[in-house]
């Protein structure tokens, strides 16, 4: 016999190296009669599932492809290529020549026909029909299976074991024996079909009925004709291997498809998780963001509370509250800030990276809404602190003021008790000549009394205006007390006029009364006021802010101590009249009346009164002393303060410049400049019992009630305000090499390029600011190779990409947005079209997807999300239930308004 394609394959490689083992025919094996039975049914069975698509089909294997016409049928219909036109005659050359053509199209294939010929085939050679069509299967069904890299045969037992491992009583290693129990079969169906084999209802021990129910699903819900007979596998000791090959070959084209599908849902779930994680980190941002704006919209209103406080102890009680805000209440709210903010970096940073549209908050969420409610915040913090202590000498003020009324009201009221029914009193009426000019003497004496408590009652009136000013909380009965003296003022006053008046008309008919006793009470009076008031001024309460105040209250007092002896010259001056009117009584047998007629004040009053003023000097001493130490010792807590705040403001100072360095200088990989920048932040809370300790100074400071500190400029508001935005800013330097870390590993940068980009970014940001202006940025670009020179192309390019880097046109281009334009510019990502066609194959190339193709196909929890925000399809070839996948997925790129 002719080797009839023995020339015309001569090459050599991989592929045709396996089939020619494959075509080494077994032709001792082709004797058996099971095995040839087997082959016949199964190659039968494989060629109609193929020659019915053309609408044809074969009955007898070696009858029917002997005129050549079927099988050169069947090799267009599983190629999709055309043959030569086949010749129509019933003449054995005929038929010969529609099999040769046939033949040379399967060594076109690169297919090796060892001993088979034309002729053979013409002839219904039964063994060499079924070599031929073996051969064809091998190239057409099962050459180009390849899994790892292996091929053919190989690779499809490599397929069958890997899909059948989880079953149990399946253990495929050949293509004979492993399969004669038909689980095999039923494992391979159960694991890409569960819903039609109930596996765990197969024995192992019932062969027929697992092999028979296998084939009948797969004839049924496949489409995979029976190509097989139950009981001659199992009669047969050994299956024929060809036969099982061409029936599993079947199986495994039948579910590549599935793998299709499989791989499009794993790219369409890792697109949805990526959207789903994106959506609550959206979620958490608005949640944090509101919550912190609520608490603000909250915390302002008691900050701009200005309800006014009766007493000090009740403000302090409401300073106490702010401490506590300050202390407890707010750091948390800091941190909560400073988290808020690295998040909605972070999301917008991933949002880049997966090409996704960038995140915009709820209106009124941005961080810069939170900025300005966190500014406003601590405006009113400020208003409130600085209201408080406003108030706190307001209200000590005014207390003080309300005693020293209250005070000088008691003395006026005490001295004028009495005064009215004085002066109304006709006594001068029935008086004798001496005793009128005693009463008038007596009443110029009290008009000399009277206008000395002119001053006193001027200083009642002017307290009680103060204290209204003020808005003291009792002002009504201070008004209605003041109110009354200056009546009664004025009532004194009218009767004084009046009374004097009657007794100079009654004067001129009397004489003179002794002029010793007027000398007495003209000298007794002023003396007693003096006294009087001494003692009001020894009583007087002061309250001070600073040792130069207290020192003048000491000197003002030294000063009246000095004018003491001249006052007791004048008291003895005093006494020594009345003991002259006693020595001239007796020395002229005068019998005194009793009173001076000039005066109520007596010797034993003026000296009772000295008494009690010389008792006070020294408690007064004391008082002032105990008030200087108290002085010296709130110094002392001003410049303990002031030591340790001038200390912190250096370091914040500092480490805010350092800080500014590193991000600018920052060297080595991105990792190690996160570590490095870590244990700087660690370095940098280490610093917290410093602040701390200020903390409890400024305390100190605040219940001494101290208000001023000429040691140091700084404020413990501006030292706190200054810490705060020390580890802000740390905080926002370490999430941006975080951010940098995230572009890079999902964007492929390497370590050289980012240390090139940093490199071309810190040369030409001259002014280390951290920003490039526009031209700045230009000539960046230009460093880098992108031709932006300065004509109309390179302007319009130039423009583009600024668009890009400072979408808000502020001017300048941060390095994370530098970062971002040079990854999009260097990288690919997933892309709407990508995420589209992955669509397509899950929907059988429609132009529509159902809801129950994906929950088919996609995880149930990706599925259902998919389904409550796909659109409804309305192209002319929709579905009841249809729905548009291609604007669900433009939607996720941001490139449709759904």
């Amino acid at each position: 016999m002719v080797d009839y394609h023995a020339a015309n394959n001569q090459s050599t490689g991989g592929p045709q190296t396996y089939m020619e083992q494959e075509n080494d025919w077994d032709r001792d094996l082709l004797l058996d009669p099971a095995w040839e039975k087997q082959q016949r049914k199964t190659f039968t069975a494989w060629c109609n599932s193929h020659l019915r698509k053309a609408g044809t089909q074969i009955e007898n294997i070696e009858e029917d492809f002997r005129d050549g016409l079927k099988l050169m049928l069947l090799l267009e219909v599983i190629s999709g290529e055309r043959l030569p036109k086949p010749e129509r005659g019933k003449m054995r050359v005929h038929k010969i020549n529609n099999v040769n053509k046939a033949l040379d199209f399967i060594a076109s294939k690169g297919v090796k026909l060892v001993s088979i010929g034309a002729e053979e085939i013409v002839d219904g050679n039964a063994k060499m029909t079924l070599g031929m069509i073996w051969t064809i299967i091998l190239r057409f069904a099962i050459q180009d299976i390849s899994v790892e890299e292996t091929s053919a045969k190989e690779g499809l037992l490599l397929w069958c074991q890997r899909k059948t491992a989880p079953y149990k009583n399946v253990n495929v290693q050949n293509f004979h024996i492993s399969w004669k129990d038909g689980l095999a079969f039923n494992a391979l169906i159960h694991r890409h079909r569960p819903d039609l084999i109930d596996y765990d209802s197969l024995r192992k021990d019932d062969p027929v009925t697992n092999l028979n129910n296998a084939f009948e699903v797969a004839e049924k819900h496949l489409d995979i004709p029976k190509m097989l007979d139950a009981e001659d596998i199992v009669g047969t000791l050994r299956p024929d291997e060809k036969a099982i090959m061409t029936y599993v070959s079947c199986f495994y084209h039948a579910f590549s498809g599935a793998q299709k599908a499989e791989t499009a849902a794993n790219r369409i779930c890792k697109v949805l998780a990526v959207n789903q994680e994106n959506e609550q980190m959206m979620e958490d941002y608005e949640k944090l963001a509101s919550d912190l704006l609520e608490w603000i919209r909250r915390t302002i209103p008691w900050l701009e509370n200005r309800t006014q406080e009766k007493t000090v102890k009740d403000l302090q009680a409401r300073q106490e509250d702010f401490r506590d805000y300050r202390t407890v209440h707010k750091p948390p709210k800091v941190q909560e800030k400073c988290q808020l903010e690295i998040s909605f970096n972070t999301l917008q940073t991933k949002l880049r990276l997966n090409n996704r549209p960038a995140f915009m908050p709820s209106e009124g969420r941005m961080v810069s809404d939170i900025n300005t409610a966190w500014h406003t915040l601590e405006g009113a913090e400020k208003g409130y602190e600085e209201w408080i202590l406003s108030e706190i000498r307001r209200l000590e003020r005014l207390e003080h003021l309300a005693e020293k009324f209250h005070q000088k009201a008691a003395i006026h009221e005490s001295w004028t008790d009495g005064k009215e029914a004085m002066l109304t009193q006709k006594d001068y009426e029935t008086s004798t000549l001496s005793e009128v000019k005693a009463l008038l003497r007596k009443h110029e004496a009290f008009e000399s009394d009277l206008a000395a408590h002119q001053d006193r009652v001027e200083q009642i009136a002017a307290i009680a205006q103060e204290l209204n000013e003020l808005d003291y909380y009792d002002a009504a009965s201070v008004n209605a007390r003041c109110q009354k003296i200056c009546e009664q003022w004025d009532i004194l006053g009218s009767l004084t006029h009046r009374r004097k008046e009657s007794l100079e008309r009654t004067e001129k008919q009397l004489e003179s009364i002794d002029e010793l006793y007027l000398e007495y009470a003209k000298r007794a009076a002023p003396f007693n006021n003096w006294m009087e008031g001494a003692m009001e001024d020894l009583q007087d309460m002061f309250i001070v802010h600073n040792i130069e105040e207290i020192q003048g209250l000491i000197t003002a007092h030294e000063q009246f101590k000095s004018t003491l002896p001249e006052a007791n010259k004048e008291r003895e001056a005093i006494q020594a009249i009345q003991a002259e009117v006693q020595k001239i009584a007796q020395s002229n047998g005068i019998k005194l009346s009793g009173a001076n007629p000039y005066t109520t004040i007596t010797p034993q009053s003026i000296d009772s009164k000295w008494e009690k003023a010389m008792a006070m000097v020294p408690q007064r001493d004391t008082a002032l002393q105990d008030e200087l130490n108290k002085q010296n010792s709130n110094d002392s807590l001003r410049a303990t303060f002031a030591k340790q705040a001038n200390t912190v403001g250096a370091y914040i100072q500092a480490k805010m410049e350092e800080i500014g360095r590193i991000s600018i200088e920052m060297n080595g990989t991105l990792e190690d400049q996160l570590t490095n920048l870590q244990e700087y932040q660690k370095s940098i809370m280490s610093y917290m019992p410093e602040i701390n300790k200020l903390e409890g100074y400024h305390q100190h400071i605040q219940e001494a009630l101290i208000f001023d500190n000429q040691y140091t400029s700084y404020t413990m508001e501006h030292l706190r305000v200054g810490w705060e935005q020390l580890l802000t800013t740390i905080a926002r330097t370490i999430n941006e090499v975080e951010n940098q870390i995230l572009t890079r590993d999902a964007k492929g940068i390497s370590q050289e390029q980012l240390y090139e980009y940093r490199a071309s970014f810190n040369h030409f940001d001259k002014d280390h600011s951290g920003a490039l202006k526009a031209d700045e940025f230009k000539a960046c670009l230009i460093s880098l190779g992108y031709d932006v020179e300065n004509d109309k192309q390179g302007d319009g390019e130039f423009n583009r990409i600024m668009g890009i880097v400072d979408p808000n046109n502020t001017g300048f281009v941060t390095f994370q947005a530098f970062i971002d334009f040079m990854s999009r510019e260097t990288t690919d990502t997933d892309t709407a079209d990508q995420v589209i066609a992955s669509f397509k194959i899950l929907a059988g190339d429609k132009n529509f997807i159902t809801a129950d193709e994906l929950r088919r196909e996609l995880p149930p929890d990706q599925a259902e999300y998919c389904i409550a925000r796909m659109a409804p399809y309305a192209g002319p070839d929709a579905v009841p239930g249809a729905l548009d996948y291609m604007s669900f997925s433009t939607a996720l790129y941001g490139e449709s308004d759904l």
